[in-house]
Parts: C-alpha cells; sequence; structure tokens
C-alpha cells in the first residue's frame, strides 16, 4: 500500500469531490462514466510523474496496432513512451 501525506490525502479527496460535483453534468451515466475513467488515468499519470497529454497522445496514436493481449502495457502504471522515430538518412553526394 502507498503511504501519502496528508497534503497528498487532501489533494486527493478534494479532486474527488470536485469530480463528483461535474459528473452531475455529464449528460447521462455512460458520459460520467467515462469522464471518471479519464479523471483515475490522469491522476495515475500525475502519481506515475507521466505528463497526462503526452500519455494520452501516445495511446491514442498506438492503440489501434496494439495486441489486445497486451493493453495493460499502455496503462498509465507500465507504459513507456514509443521510441521516436528517426528520419531515414538519405545518401547525398556533395560536389
Amino acid at each position: 500500500m502507498l503511504g501519502f501525506t496528508s497534503e497528498q490525502r487532501y489533494y486527493l479527496s478534494r479532486q474527488s469531490a470536485i469530480g463528483r460535483k461535474n459528473y452531475l453534468f455529464a449528460g447521462s451515466h455512460e458520459s460520467a462514466q467515462r469522464t471518471a475513467m479519464l479523471y483515475t488515468f490522469f491522476a495515475a499519470c500525475k502519481q506515475y510523474g507521466i505528463d497526462p497529454e503526452k500519455w494520452l497522445n501516445d495511446v491514442l496514436n498506438r492503440i489501434n496496432n496494439h495486441k489486445i493481449s497486451r493493453l495493460e502495457e499502455l496503462m498509465p502504471q507500465y507504459w513507456k513512451p514509443a521510441p521516436e522515430k528517426l528520419p531515414v538518412a538519405r545518401n547525398e553526394q556533395v560536389e
């Protein structure tokens, strides 16, 4: 179990309270569930020191080609950024 300081516990409970209020205006129960899921992912990203925007962008770009049996690898606690593709060097001769 993770040990949290009193400040961290307060912050986490405050975020939960704000989320509950926002869920009232989600439009439907399903929308509220999706919103809660995103809040959870973003909170996990922050907990592991990951930029949530970078994580989401990377996951959305990779998820279509990712094996379903390995989806856990895309969860914030296991996520590793996709290696950047290096530009292909051209064989150009300088005269």
